[in-house]
């Protein structure tokens, strides 16, 4: 019964996604106090819904297959471009080589604000969206400055055992 309750609540909310319509909603949670916990998740559902068709949170957009995590080095409006390095191995010289892999994938909306460049983000594969978009972004793992902080971490380190090693 609870369920049926929240999925009518939910087609209200989505089909109600304006200010005032979160407005009314928190009024009603103020008002009664039994149904307070069911009208604060509308106003959760409210907040969070996108008018994005291609997010895999809110719209119609399902992710399947691969997944990476990279840096983005690249930001447009509804895209980023992330860099991750990968280990190939090189048969003729029995070594392994690093490479660094460069992937377009989609940015939802509501996920703009909070991806800047040097984040690091995670992304997974859907169906092909455009020529070269095949990747929709689900997470943000770090920051811009946490990245920085690990990345000079690892160089101080390579610094020291380079000292050692002389």
């Amino acid at each position: 019964m609870e369920k049926k309750e929240e999925k009518t609540t939910e087609r209200k909310v989505k089909a109600e996604s304006s200010p005032n319509a979160v407005a009314s909603l928190k009024e009603r949670a103020k008002e009664s106090s039994p149904n307070a916990v069911a009208s604060l998740k509308e106003v959760k559902i409210a907040e969070a819904v996108c008018a994005d068709k291609d997010c895999p949170k809110h719209g119609n957009l399902k992710v399947r297959g691969r997944v990476f995590e990279g840096k983005v080095i690249k930001k447009f409006h509804k895209r980023v471009v992330i860099e991750f390095e990968r280990m190939t191995y090189v048969r003729k010289y029995e070594r392994y080589a690093k490479s660094k892999t460069k992937l377009h994938a989609r940015l939802p909306v509501c996920m703009e604000k909070e991806i800047n460049l040097g984040d690091s983000i995670k992304i997974q594969e859907c169906r092909p969206l455009s020529k070269i978009i095949h990747f929709v972004v689900i997470k943000k793992i770090k920051d811009a400055e946490e990245v920085k902080w690990v990345w000079k971490k690892q160089k101080s380190r390579m610094n020291i055992y380079l000292i050692i090693w002389k």
